[in-house]
């Protein structure tokens, strides 16, 4: 599915290894490592993490399900004045409406609480999402969608703050690490998915919203309700019972963040550029180059994504703090946008795109955990949510900034290659601010 430059958590308590996120128990290991408010292994935790990773992966199928039988709604709704803007609108309208109200949902996070609401919107999802196999107007669809990305924008700050509240330090970032993983993956499914419904009629994908009805009561039976003890232990490294419950509890009380996390959230919008540029692009880029047969065009895409996912395994197992590595990724995900522009044939093309997602699949954690590190348990709904709202609200203008610097510079691949010049000049700025030791995005002692 997204997603700056001090270190942006705590070093981990602990020396021993970090387990695989869904990796089996060791023998014998039953105490939940240093920092986390949580036993970390055992099929109680196998499906808390199962559970917030389904729920992470809803909003990326609202993005990407019904992309494929567009041409039929099209064609459906030919006679409907203002189809040809409104029919695309049913695909891209959700992540705008997520990417608005993600702030106003951490809010409502943080007040109501976290499962109560998780649990609400994923019924919801489910209601909206099924809307238009009964609806006739493609204004009244449209709106539906619209109402889609409102239960999205819950579902992800809620997911994401549920990940923060469970876990800390490395565990916290594997599993961020795995949310972007599950994400890019599930990208590519949904799509795969959307077209074979599709075969059957336009209606028919949207079916498949009617799965959240399975995880809504999974939700209610398989995540424990986080409390501000169980929080607090995991930021101050206090150990907690099986129920995650501290034996001193250490709560402390500050302003919210906004300065620390507006550094954090800009970056986060151009990272969500980066991000989307290749997905959403790498079609019109092959046909650019002559390459219009599906059967080349889907699995460039899905090669694509695959990078994605190894960049975010990637995250998941180096060592350190992130943010001094931004640079860097910015830097790769430069060259691969360099190569994408300067490509004559599609295998350079290919090749540069699996350069730029390598890069994408390392930014987008790494983001994510630098914006967590600043937040702790009274503001990480609205901080999560500030967040979510940047990453969509750059994935909702990428397409736009890229048509609009291919009508000003002649092609789309200049245009990305301007994008892989302005990520070359943010790596250069990181580095040169983490060179002064006066960075902009510092997170807040824990």
């Amino acid at each position: 599915m997204p997603p700056s430059v001090p270190p942006p958590s705590s070093p981990p308590a602990h020396a021993e290894p970090v387990p695989s996120p869904l990796s089996p128990p060791a023998p014998g290991e039953s105490a939940p490592p240093p920092g986390a408010t949580l036993p970390t292994s055992g099929a109680a935790h196998r499906l808390r993490v199962a559970l917030l990773m389904a729920g992470s992966c809803l909003p990326i199928l609202g993005a990407v399900l019904i992309a494929p039988v567009l041409p039929k709604m099209q064609d459906h709704f030919a006679d409907v004045p203002g189809a040809a803007a409104l029919v695309p609108m049913a695909l891209t309208v959700p992540a705008l409406a997520l990417g608005l109200l993600a702030p106003f949902a951490g809010v409502i996070v943080d007040r109501l609480g976290r499962k109560r609401l998780l649990i609400v919107a994923t019924v919801l999802y489910a209601v909206f999402g099924t809307a238009p196999l009964w609806l006739e107007s493609l204004g009244a669809i449209v709106a539906s969608r619209a109402l889609v990305g409102i239960a999205e924008a819950a579902i992800m700050t809620c997911c994401t703050t549920l990940i923060g509240d469970y876990y800390s330090g490395r565990m916290r970032d594997r599993y961020l690490a795995l949310q972007t993983m599950c994400a890019s993956a599930s990208a590519t499914a949904f799509f795969v998915i959307g077209g074979a419904a599709g075969s059957a009629g336009w209606r028919t994908p949207f079916w498949i919203y009617a799965v959240s009805l399975l995880i809504a009561p999974l939700m209610a039976i398989g995540l424990p309700k986080p409390t501000t003890s169980a929080a607090a232990a995991a930021e101050d490294g206090v150990s907690t019972d099986a129920t995650g419950i501290t034996a001193t509890a250490v709560a402390s009380k500050h302003p919210f963040p906004f300065r620390q996390l507006a550094g954090i959230c800009g970056l986060t919008v151009f990272g969500a550029l980066v991000f989307y540029a290749v997905p959403v692009e790498m079609a019109y880029l092959l046909d650019d180059l002559g390459v219009t047969a599906t059967s080349v065009i889907g699995p460039a895409t899905a090669i694509a994504s695959a990078a994605t996912v190894a960049g975010a395994i990637t995250f998941a197992k180096l060592s350190g703090a992130p943010a001094p590595r931004l640079p860097l990724v910015f830097a790769l995900c430069a060259a691969g946008f360099a190569v994408m522009w300067l490509a004559n044939s599609a295998p350079l093309l290919i090749a540069g795109a699996v350069l730029n997602c390598l890069g994408t699949g390392l930014l987008l954690p790494s983001l994510l955990t630098i914006a967590m590190s600043k937040l702790d348990f009274a503001d990480r709904g609205r901080g999560t949510g500030l967040w979510t709202a940047s990453f969509f609200i750059g994935q909702f203008i990428c397409p736009l900034m890229l048509i609009a610097a291919e009508s000003a510079l002649g092609t789309l691949a200049a245009a990305v290659g301007l994008l892989g010049l302005a990520s070359a000049v943010v790596a250069a700025g990181l580095f040169l601010a983490a060179r002064r030791g006066a960075p902009a995005v510092a997170p807040l002692p824990q």
